[in-house]
């Protein structure tokens, strides 16, 4: 089972990466950064992007799919993806049987990239990501 930099590695395969790093949403700490980040910074997207992933997270709104939240070992939200003009941000958590408050993150260019492709690799990634 692949660890954080295995796994960052492995989603810079991907067709259209730019950057990915694995955080903590409650934190905003990177965990685990490679390739570029927007902005140029990796511990900025880090806090930033954990405070999409955080709100989506702690919503009532989203949060109201039937899901019992990390610690129960689902979630009610899997993944976000914010579009952008030239590029798409992708977020997925990392369930866990404790209570995980990971997810990974990608950078992926919009004209190179497979989105498709992309939430399915980040979603198995996830699924086989080891913390620790």
């Amino acid at each position: 089972m692949p660890g954080i930099d295995e796994s960052l590695l492995e989603a810079m395969r991907l067709p259209g990466a730019r950057g990915a790093l694995v955080a903590d949403w409650i934190s905003g700490l990177a965990l685990g950064a490679v390739g570029d980040a927007p902005g140029g910074d990796a511990e900025a997207t880090a806090a930033e992007t954990a405070e999409l992933a955080r709100q989506a997270m702690e919503s009532g709104t989203l949060a109201d799919g039937g899901g019992t939240g990390p610690a129960g070992g689902t979630s009610p939200v899997e993944d976000l993806i914010l579009t952008g003009a030239d590029a798409y941000h992708l977020l997925r958590f990392v369930v866990t049987t404790f209570d995980s408050t990971v997810f990974l993150y990608l950078w992926l260019d919009r004209a190179d990239g497979n989105l498709a492709l992309a939430r399915i690799r980040l979603a198995e990634m996830a699924d086989r990501l080891v913390l620790g």
